[in-house]
């Protein structure tokens, strides 16, 4: 055998002895408390954050004792090491693998590791042997989500530099009004130009929510509220979130009462285990024509 046949081999065998990448997963933040809200700021909430803590002994070496997450960052970082210690994860700065959680875990892990002041700007492709959220943190706290209405908690205490600032600005006029409602876990209001929504991320898996949907809209009960029209659904990190369309006049608050009857409804259409009816497969099958897939 000839010596460039055997460098082909030694190279292969290089190749496939390194880092074997992180799998896809198709329910990344399955197993975390407020899986749903995990999705809603990684995909429909514009400005929010939320506290993290990690279980015993899962802390990185000189890790604070909290973590901030946040929908997004300046000039989309995937993380932030402020001049104070506290560390800031943005969770809508893309993906690296095909696992968002490995994604997360990694940007903490390294943003902890950075200087004072510093920025995490790039991620590195997930493998194998990188730590998952579920790996990391306590998973008996709750994970609350507080939103606001701009972007000011980039800032702190401290002031940013010139691109820092514009970034913020910019941040704050592309933000869309959002109130996240109490009737149900993970129903947010908002309103986009002219025009109001309420969009839901539903606890269940894909298939579960959209036979459940299926079912409520062959029976005419999809509406939310007084009229709130049903107008399909994105799909994102394994959960449906429907969109309903509700009156712009009314004020957030007034859709409580029709979110809390509609939970009820889905969580009695979820349990059903009556096959479709012709009329809920046709409607099932309308409502997968009007899914988009997040990310």
């Amino acid at each position: 055998m000839g010596k460039a046949s055997r460098r082909s081999r030694a190279d292969r065998a290089a190749r496939t002895s390194g880092p074997v990448p992180a799998p896809f997963v198709a329910r990344p933040f399955e197993g975390l408390p407020g899986e749903t809200d995990w999705v809603a700021m990684r995909e429909i909430v514009p400005a929010a954050t939320a506290t993290i803590r990690f279980a015993p002994g899962k802390a990185p070496e000189g890790a604070p004792e909290t973590v901030t997450i946040a929908t997004v960052l300046p000039l989309a970082w995937p993380a932030l090491h402020r001049d104070t210690g506290e560390i800031l994860v943005g969770i809508q700065s893309g993906n690296a693998s095909g696992d968002t959680s490995r994604d997360i875990a990694q940007a903490i892990e390294l943003a902890v590791a950075a200087q004072p002041g510093s920025p995490v700007t790039t991620l590195p492709v997930s493998t194998l042997d990188t730590d998952r959220l579920q790996d990391l943190l306590d998973l008996d706290a709750p994970f609350d989500i507080e939103v606001h209405e701009g972007f000011e908690f980039w800032v702190g205490d401290s002031e940013l530099d010139v691109e820092g600032q514009q970034s913020l600005e910019r941040a704050n006029e592309s933000a869309i009004p959002t109130v996240k409602l109490a009737a149900a876990p993970s129903a947010y209001w908002c309103r986009i130009g002219e025009r109001c929504y309420v969009r839901w991320v539903l606890p269940h898996d894909e298939e579960t929510s959209t036979s459940a949907l299926a079912r409520l809209h062959a029976a005419g009960t999809s509406t939310l509220g007084d009229g709130g029209r049903l107008l399909g659904c994105f799909r994102s990190s394994g959960l449906l979130i429907p969109v309903w369309e509700v009156d712009p006049e009314a004020e957030p608050e007034s859709h409580e009462a029709g979110v809390s009857a509609m939970h009820g409804r889905l969580e009695r259409a979820v349990t059903s285990t009556a096959p479709l009816t012709a009329a809920e497969r046709g409607a099932r099958a309308g409502l997968m024509n009007r899914q988009v897939t997040l990310r």
